[in-house]
């Protein structure tokens, strides 16, 4: 079991766990000191670090899995997504791992605790803004996340980061199926997601579409036919609405389109 090998708390002779950070179901996330930036006087000596989950560590291409989520983070570079330092194996304990910056703040699935009736108009709009640029430019490189969700989004002093690529797929990196792996979080997955369908970019637009509704009304959409959130901006309906469409061929605008119509509502028109 991958908990009971690093259950020295250092890896690679280098990296001391301090505190799981997060647990979901294809990893875990720790919190960790780089003794060696600390021996040689670096300020921020803190990291991420991710390990296969105990659920897959028995799979023999979990490894494959957490490279490939690496190699994914690693390709973008991008202001409001986290960034991959280096994919390492320690071969004494048998467990690969791989760093990535460690991301001060909540995630919004917290901020949803601690606003059950929805995030007021001028707190989430730099926040769906934020999301949405970080999206639609993994897009354009190729980049699909494939799972979307509150607990996927830090939210700190300078804004949002998106994380946890998982079960993402890059042009030209390394391709897995994560099908049998049944990782994808219900309540944000497309429709046709839980048909057997292929991750595409109007499955992830369905999932931040799922994402905003949920951050202004306090609530996931209840049926097929939503109404519109009462935090949410008149104008900001129609598209988010579209977004929202069980049909993805219904879908028909991208997220840099949703961006733009959720960054055009002044705050004042939604009271």
């Amino acid at each position: 079991m991958t908990e009971a090998k690093i259950a020295s708390g250092l890896l690679a002779g280098r990296y001391h766990l301090e505190r799981v950070l997060g647990t979901g179901g294809m990893g875990v996330v720790y919190r960790a000191r780089d003794l060696l930036h600390e021996q040689f006087g670096k300020p921020c000596s803190r990291v991420a670090l991710k390990v296969v989950g105990d659920g897959l560590a028995q799979s023999s291409d979990a490894h494959v899995l957490l490279f490939s989520e690496f190699a994914v983070t690693r390709s973008l570079h991008h202001e409001r997504i986290v960034r991959a330092f280096s994919f390492e194996v320690d071969t004494t304990c048998e467990v690969a791992f791989f760093t990535m910056e460690l991301l001060p703040g909540l995630t919004l699935d917290r901020l949803l605790l601690e606003n059950p009736g929805g995030v007021p108009w001028p707190q989430l709009q730099p926040m769906a803004v934020q999301v949405l640029d970080a999206l639609a430019y993994a897009h354009g490189q190729g980049v699909l996340h494939g799972d979307l969700k509150p607990g996927n989004v830090m939210v700190g002093e300078a804004g949002i980061h998106l994380f946890d690529f998982g079960l993402g797929q890059g042009e030209g990196l390394p391709q897995l199926s994560r099908d049998r792996f049944n990782a994808w979080t219900p309540a944000y997955a497309a429709p046709e997601m839980a048909d057997g369908g292929v991750l595409t970019p109007a499955a992830d637009l369905y999932g931040v579409a799922c994402m905003v509704y949920e951050l202004t009304e306090g609530g996931r959409p209840a049926d097929r036919q939503p109404l519109k959130p009462r935090r949410l901006p008149r104008q900001c309906w129609p598209a988010l609405k579209t977004a929202l469409a069980v049909d993805p061929q219904r879908r028909v605008i991208s997220v840099a389109e949703l961006r733009e119509a959720l960054a055009r509502a002044p705050w004042r028109w939604y009271l």
